[in-house]
């Protein structure tokens, strides 16, 4: 745009110089009100929507239309080609378009990283989605391959959804999944992974991990959880597989940490069981 502009510059020096009928007037060039009022009107009705909508591009095209007002009104005193207020209107007019430019790109970049997140995260948490946390698997077992240092997964269970439905209702329930996504989100690394891996089910990946640094995480998430007083009490079995870099598939993985957590989901089931049998009743021969 700025090139175009110098080179119609450059091809009115071969026309008169007089551009004007009244170059004596306060307003030389009086026909260059019109398009400035039209401009000035269609501020007045932008106004009106930037109070509904007010994202950067519509106040990019704000500021380009009050570029352009200002602009027709130095083209206004303008007596000839290539004075001073011609010269300053046709910046004013190149800055405009400039600025409605960037603002049109910037708006296209925050669609596309608003599109990436929305196709890569879970839409009730704002975790993670299956498809990113395969990903981000992918990532971490090629860096343990070539640098040999492990890495942890861990699989959430939250325990009870299902009563927590039955007993509290689906909003509850859904409250409740955001709780634990909450508590991930909150008391993990920066580096760290949480991800949604099902209904219920949530996957953590701690990059440079070993199996006591899995465990303290996991036993701080359960400490948090037993300190949370909202209503209705949470609780979860978590599940833990590494990665030592020997070539197993992801698949594997998850699968380890999946038979991990079902094994201490049996533990407390039968700690809960041997809780609330009968004690000192001599089983009938």
């Amino acid at each position: 745009m700025i090139a175009l502009t110098y080179v119609l510059a450059a091809a009115l020096r071969g026309l008169p110089p007089e551009v004007s009928r009244h170059p004596g007037a306060f307003f030389p060039n009086p026909e260059q009100l019109l398009p400035g009022a039209i401009f000035l009107v269609s501020l007045i009705w932008f106004r009106r929507r930037l109070s509904v909508e007010d994202s950067a591009f519509d106040r990019t095209i704000y500021a380009a239309t009050w570029l352009n007002v200002a602009a027709q009104l130095s083209a206004a005193q303008s007596a000839r080609l290539l004075d001073a207020p011609f010269v300053f209107a046709q910046a004013l007019m190149v800055l405009g378009y400039t600025v409605a430019l960037g603002g049109a790109l910037f708006e296209n970049a925050r669609l596309f990283e608003q599109v990436h997140h929305l196709a890569v995260s879970d839409p009730l948490t704002g975790l993670a989605n299956y498809r990113r946390l395969l990903d981000v698997l992918e990532s971490e077992t090629e860096r343990t391959d070539r640098t040999g240092r492990p890495f942890s997964v861990l699989l959430l269970d939250l325990d009870g959804l299902k009563s927590i439905n039955d007993g509290y209702g689906h909003l509850v329930g859904s409250r409740a999944i955001c709780r634990l996504a909450d508590i991930l989100r909150v008391h993990c690394r920066a580096v760290d992974t949480a991800a949604r891996y099902g209904g219920d089910e949530f996957a953590l990946v701690l990059p440079e991990s070993h199996e006591d640094e899995a465990r303290r995480v996991a036993n701080r998430i359960r400490e948090v959880l037993a300190n949370d007083d909202e209503p209705p009490r949470l609780s979860a079995s978590i599940g833990i597989s590494i990665y030592r870099g020997d070539g197993q598939r992801i698949e594997k993985l998850l699968s380890e940490a999946d038979q991990d957590l079902y094994a201490e989901k049996a533990k407390r089931g039968k700690r809960a069981a041997a809780a609330h049998s009968p004690r000192g009743r001599t089983p009938k021969t």
